[in-house]
């Protein structure tokens, strides 16, 4: 990695604030800036590592985070909706560090050429190992959405990320997108690739005819001779969010009662220590901090928020410490606990950014990911175009990745209004860098991922964006499902995040006219959740997408995002200028 003196102070600064030891890197080059990074000195004598939401991503990628993540009612203003240079106030990081750049999306190109790539198997292997060096006993949780989200993913039913899960150490996860592979498929993996190595938990997920658990609630690990209880929390609202069909079996939920229950029971069996593996959005778990008790810890996913600082929720019980990793392995979480008569009497937490350019490639796991990706290899790498701006995909109401699908929807099928789903997944691409099939899958790959053409009047239009917006804004966390705003090209619109169900979106209109409730208008999407749209024949939206692609003579304009007006939000913590 090639760093001046001044970035790689910049780097020590970062690793500084974060509460790290330095002293001996003082006067070091720019060669040893990971070891600096990643020095992280043993405390307590209980450890977690924690990763969650990676999306399959096993090669090291671009992922810019949001510049949009407004927080409403007592929300708003609080992590994890802080953004931008807030975040970095909030976390006490100095703005241009690599720690600045991995968690936010300040300068982002320019930091991106300059720290490069993050994440990627190989490297976060390499940090597992060496944490698990200076911490016996340390388990390594993973929260989820970890076989899906990419090409080799949904090509293999998951099996690349089984295997490199394996590999890389996992002893423990929940669950997500990885039920969208259908409940054969995950119990298959379960009963059969990870006896006996991976515990999968989920406390809330249970038959619909019974109500018996299908999976086991929480498992009890004794590290250094402190009894330690792991729960596990599974999305709660996976038949809603994603298709039904795929889970019909087995019913779902928050289930606070029964969570208290589990923690009670654990604790009655002699747990000093009881972490919640969660994958139920960061807003979701704050809330349930506060009305659960007994839990030390809830180590959260889904909404991707990467936490420098843990947040103290107070209960009935004490406190309870509140977490969220990010997201596509970009980072790597370290929660160590020291544990004295029979409770939890201090802490340390750490969110580690993975740099691909500061830390070495585990070689069993590139070879690993090489041969899992050796038979898919030139298919990936075709290029369709390349991209004159930045490509990405996050924040609360588009994203230019999203924009470039929505386009492609609307040029090939001859839509008006497009709409793509908000979809916190998918990676990033600086501009002049090839779009490659990898990347189109990287953007579109689910089960369901079925393009669509729907006629729908305005009325049905302005219905489904207040339902989106009220899962988005709801001032209540447990009526939120996660995601963002779906993502709308060609109708422009204003939101008002603040306002009442059904009245947050107004003043909608297509080519400068106002939008007609009676009138009919052709809407492409694509990932409809409806079992009949999976039986009706269409077209995967990668498919739609290359062939717009393939149509632009090689090159992509920079996309003009189209957003909405925003009203009665601003100003807010949770928004920035990027």
């Amino acid at each position: 990695m090639n760093l001046s003196k001044r970035e790689f102070l910049q780097v020590l600064g970062a690793a500084s604030v974060a509460g790290m030891g330095l002293g001996r890197w003082a006067d070091a080059d720019a060669a040893t800036a990971g070891a600096a990074l990643y020095d992280v000195p043993r405390f307590g004598n209980v450890s977690f590592l924690h990763m969650t939401d990676c999306h399959a991503q096993l090669k090291p990628v671009w992922f810019r985070e949001p510049s949009v993540n407004l927080g409403v009612g007592a929300m708003q203003g609080k992590l994890p909706h802080l953004v931008g240079e807030q975040l970095l106030k909030a976390a006490k990081i100095p703005p241009g560090s690599a720690e600045a750049h991995a968690l936010t999306c300040l300068d982002f190109e320019a930091a991106a050429r300059r720290y490069g790539k993050v994440g990627g198997f190989a490297h976060l292997a390499t940090l597992v190992k060496q944490l698990k060096a200076t911490r016996p006993g340390a388990l390594l949780l993973d929260g989820g959405d970890t076989w899906q989200g990419s090409a080799t993913a949904l090509w293999t039913q998951g099996q690349d990320m089984v295997d490199a899960a394996k590999l890389l150490g996992v002893d423990i996860m929940t669950a997500h997108w990885e039920f969208t592979l259908g409940m054969q498929r995950v119990k298959e993996i379960v009963d059969k690739d990870f006896a006996g190595k991976i515990e999968f938990l989920a406390q809330n997920v249970k038959t619909t005819d019974f109500g018996d658990p299908v999976f086991k609630p929480y498992v009890i690990r004794e590290m250094n001779g402190v009894p330690c209880a792991i729960i596990g929390q599974a999305f709660p609202y996976t038949p809603i969010a994603n298709p039904r069909y795929l889970v019909a079996d087995w019913e779902f939920g928050i289930q606070d009662e029964n969570m208290q229950k589990v923690v009670d029971e654990a604790r009655a069996k002699g747990a000093q220590v009881v972490v919640v593996l969660s994958h139920n959005g960061m807003d979701v778990d704050l809330k349930m901090a506060s009305r659960v008790s007994g839990i030390d810890a809830i180590l959260g996913g889904h909404t991707h928020d990467g936490m420098p600082v843990a947040s103290i929720v107070a209960n009935k019980g004490g406190k309870t410490l509140v977490t969220n990793a990010g997201s596509n392995g970009k980072f790597l979480a370290v929660l160590d606990l020291a544990v004295k008569g029979g409770k939890v009497a201090d802490f340390r937490y750490r969110l580690l950014p993975v740099f691909a350019n500061m830390l070495q490639a585990d070689p069993a796991m590139d070879a690993l990911v090489a041969k899992i990706r050796a038979p898919y290899e030139a298919k990936l790498a075709e290029k369709l175009a390349v991209t004159e701006g930045l490509l990405y995909r996050r924040g609360n109401f588009n994203g230019s990745g999203d924009q470039l699908l929505l386009d492609a929807l609307m040029d090939v099928q001859g839509a008006e209004i497009a709409f793509s789903p908000g979809f916190r997944w998918g990676t990033t691409l600086l501009p002049g860098e090839e779009i490659t099939r990898e990347w189109l899958m990287d953007m579109t790959a689910t089960t369901y991922s079925h393009a669509t053409l729907t006629p729908m009047t305005g009325e049905t239009i302005k219905t489904i964006l207040e339902d989106v917006a009220d899962n988005l804004f709801n001032p209540d966390p447990y009526y939120q499902q996660g995601g963002d705003m779906v993502r709308v090209g060609g109708l422009q619109y204003t939101i008002d995040p603040n306002a009442a169900m059904g009245k947050r979106i107004t003043d909608m209109r297509l080519n400068g006219k106002p939008l007609d409730a009676s009138r009919t208008y052709k809407v492409a999407g694509w990932a409809p959740v409806a079992e009949e749209a999976a039986k009706a024949g269409n077209r995967p939206v990668w498919e739609v997408v290359e062939q717009w692609l393939k149509a632009r003579n090689g090159k992509v304009a920079a996309r003009a995002v189209n957003v909405p007006k925003l009203a009665g939000a601003l100003p807010n913590a949770g928004f920035a200028d990027a």
